[in-house]
């Protein structure tokens, strides 16, 4: 009963500790809105769309692209950057799960002690004997052989949801990787059709110089048999010049293309095999856009932020937790003896067995800072996951009205530059019977072949919304694909 005042203080105290860790801050949340839209205003055939196990090998027949693709996919050293990010995030999730679990340790040790004569232990080792006439030795030594073990019970589940925390976290990052492919397949097809639009450009280009030489000798001939003045051989060699100088600026650039694509597939630089005649030819087949819902699932970056959420609830959970109290149970059995050949005996066993309750009492300032912090990421979270369906319904609703209106656009200039074509026949007819002077050829010439850079730069642009609105409805990622 003399333990009694003791139990009276001890229990009020504990009491008084673990109602006030309890006490946590309401602060202003908020629910994250995942409604889109019933469907595009673009005319597109909108069934359920499941473009993202869409196999580029199928999308892209292109054999040339498709084995860039295939190689940048093994090689391309920030794909490979992010494989390993994810092997750290993973490692990240073993720890976490440790955390719930006993931690149980062997321990082993040696050491020697001398305690002052005038002490509480110098005291007893003076007045006792092992044996009568065999005192402790002089130092003490001190071996010891035995486990300890510790857990901390989790009761608020703050371990739990630090382990389901880190592996939203990891999934996360594993969608952030599926959006870099997506993004490394467009990035790809549209420099490959850029380089394929490019060697058409300069092919154009250089036709256009034989057919203008051709003209400037008529001119020159023609000045010497005083048909013409000099003005007019000027002028026609000057647009001769200025020609031939645009194909300077595309051959940079065919060079530069070709080593964006090298980067790309992670190797030096090497010329990049291409089916560049068969640029006009290549279709644009029908979209499948599926609803605004679709994107939910298809799209890796919603699905990122979406998982990105959860975690930040998750952690939100973990730093409530903090104010409540914690438990742990620690317990220890070994062997303990000053002498070695004493170590195993059964008197020298020791053992031990506790728990503690610890709260926040007094100055809890760091807990609530934390708190108050992890509920602000929540609501960036929120933001950021609501951002990104807005971001991607806009994203499609954009490409879609690319492929639309760049269709008609290549089908009304292909009409412009067919007339064009057939203008410069005739006005070189014309111009060999005199009915037509230089200038008429001059700008006739100089306007199809305006017209026909502008025809490729459409037909590119075509092909490059054939690729965007494939990357916007969120293909190009899944793993029977990698």
């Amino acid at each position: 009963m003399k333990n009694k005042p003791l139990i009276i203080i001890i229990f009020p105290l504990m009491m008084i500790l673990g109602i006030s860790g309890c006490k946590v801050f309401d602060v202003p949340s908020k629910q994250e809105n995942k409604t889109t839209p019933e469907s595009y205003p673009y005319p597109a055939e909108q069934k359920t769309s499941r473009t993202e196990q869409i196999n580029w090998h199928s999308y892209f027949d292109d054999p040339n692209l498709v084995a860039l693709i295939d190689s940048a996919l093994l090689n391309n050293q920030e794909l490979n950057i992010v494989q390993q990010e994810l092997a750290i995030n993973s490692n990240e999730v073993r720890a976490r799960k440790g955390e719930y679990l006993p931690f149980v340790s062997f321990m082993g040790g040696a050491g020697i002690e001398k305690v002052g004569r005038f002490t509480r232990n110098g005291a007893v080792e003076e007045n006792l004997e092992l044996k009568p006439g065999k005192a402790f030795p002089e130092p003490v030594p001190d071996f010891m052989l035995g486990t300890i073990a510790s857990w901390e019970l989790d009761v608020w589940k703050k371990l739990r949801n630090s382990k389901k925390s880190a592996l939203s976290k990891y999934l996360a990052s594993v969608e952030g990787k599926n959006f870099m492919v997506t993004n490394l397949v467009a990035e790809i097809a549209n420099a490959y059709y850029e380089l394929m639009a490019l060697d058409n450009i300069l092919e154009t280009i250089q036709s256009n110089i034989s057919i203008q030489t051709t003209v400037y000798e008529v001119l020159k001939q023609q000045k010497e048999a005083a048909k013409v003045t000099q003005l007019a051989v000027n002028r026609f060699e000057a647009q001769v010049l200025n020609t031939k100088n645009l194909q300077f600026e595309v051959l940079q650039k065919i060079i530069e293309t070709e080593n964006r694509i090298n980067l790309l597939v992670g190797r030096f630089p090497e010329s990049i095999p291409r089916s560049s005649k068969e640029f006009k030819e290549i279709e644009i087949e029908s979209i499948y856009s599926g609803i605004p819902s679709d994107l939910l699932t298809n799209r890796p970056d919603i699905r990122q932020a979406e998982l990105e959420l959860v975690a930040s609830k998750l952690d939100v959970s973990i730093a409530k937790a903090n104010f409540y109290p914690s438990f742990t149970i620690k317990a220890g059995i070994g062997f303990q003896s000053f002498n070695p050949s004493f170590l195993l005996n059964p008197e020298s066993m020791l053992y031990s067995f506790a728990g503690d309750l610890a709260a926040p009492l007094i100055n809890r300032n760091a807990i609530k800072a934390t708190y108050y912090s992890a509920n602000a990421r929540q609501m960036q979270a929120v933001f950021n996951y609501e951002r990104s369906i807005l971001n991607a319904y806009l994203d499609v609703l954009n490409q879609l009205g690319k492929v639309d209106n760049y269709n008609k656009s290549y089908e009304s200039k292909s009409k412009e530059v067919a007339i064009l074509v057939k203008s410069i026949d005739i006005s070189n007819s014309l111009f060999n019977s005199a009915r037509a002077d230089y200038m008429e050829i001059l700008l006739t010439q100089r306007e199809a072949l305006e017209s026909n850079m502008e025809l490729l730069e459409i037909k590119l642009k075509q092909l490059s919304a054939k690729v965007s609105i494939y990357r916007a409805l969120g293909g190009g990622w899944t793993s029977q694909q990698l």
